[in-house]
């Protein structure tokens, strides 16, 4: 009996080992999350109806998600994980047009570029922040930020800090943007051409977003070590939107958490999954636990 649950399973570590999309992930923060095919699906808060989220003067503000990218846009396009007035994408190593930024990263093969910035205020719709790339290893939670505190403005990926030394006013026009004025998570539901950038498009994301968290302050002190958050995001007074999305698996409305009633609302089969009841670290050895307990 004992040799044949090593057996068991030794064929379970080799099932995980050949597909790191065996099975869906765990939560970072424990519960459900926000599964998208990169399609066409994604997640919105329509514009005529909620707005801008960040308000005009805004200049300390966070933006943080939990991501789980699971295949790299196709080429000339990035996949978008986040738009409206802080705008996050990915894309692929293979990239043509971002191959002199590899130089200047640890980019390593297989890794998707990370790129964040910020419509900023004063320019209509057309200007943005300077972005410091970083990379983002597939098939595996990162936890990604940007935040703006007086004459810093910092991407964060994980426990790795990248700092632009100037501030950020976030920008409260959106009246000349070239892409949907909606706040969305996913993409836009269909190929957006970027102007002027030569047949190069905004795509769909594939994979998994968490704890997506709005803040009017700067929440991470970036000399610190370790500073990867390792619990659900919380509430208070400086949140302005926050989506934990534990909705029942299959659910296509996603509710605010911060009391700002900024409730999304899944398009085109954006939903949420059904992940394992498992430690989001946790090893074999729990996995093979849990299995073996059910079976009792």
């Amino acid at each position: 009996m004992l040799h044949r649950q090593f057996f068991i399973c030794f064929c379970l570590f080799i099932l995980i080992a050949l597909s790191a999309q065996a099975f869906p992930p765990s939560s970072p923060a424990g519960g459900n999350y926000l599964v998208l095919d990169g399609v066409d699906d994604y997640a919105v808060l329509d514009f005529e109806a909620f707005g801008i989220l960040l308000p005009e003067g805004t200049d300390e503000f966070t933006v943080e998600a939990w991501v789980y990218p699971t295949q790299p846009p196709a080429k000339n396009m990035s996949a978008t994980i986040l738009s409206q007035q802080v705008r996050i994408t990915v894309a692929s190593d293979k990239d043509e047009k971002l191959q002199r930024i590899k130089n200047f990263i640890d980019w390593q093969k297989g890794d998707l570029l990370l790129i964040i910035d910020a419509h900023v205020a004063g320019w209509g719709g057309g200007g943005t922040t300077p972005f410091k790339p970083m990379t983002l290893a597939p098939n595996q939670w990162h936890h990604i930020a940007y935040q703006a505190k007086r004459r810093e403005t910092i991407t964060i990926a994980n426990d790795l800090a990248k700092i632009l030394p100037q501030g950020t006013t976030i920008g409260h026009d959106l009246s000349k943007f070239w892409r949907p004025k909606d706040f969305t998570l996913g993409g836009f539901g269909k190929k957006i051409e970027v102007p002027n950038a030569g047949n190069y498009f905004w795509g769909s994301f594939t994979g998994y977003i968490d704890e997506v968290r709005i803040s009017t302050v700067a929440r991470y002190d970036v000399t610190k070590q370790n500073f990867t958050p390792n619990e659900k995001f919380k509430e208070d007074g400086k949140t302005v939107a926050l989506w934990h999305f534990d909705e029942p698996g299959g659910m296509r409305k996603f509710s605010d958490a911060s009391g700002n009633a900024y409730h999304l609302v899944g398009k085109n089969g954006a939903k949420t999954g059904i992940p394992l009841t498992v430690a989001p670290m946790g090893k074999l050895t729990t996995i093979w636990g849990s299995m073996k307990h059910r079976n009792n």
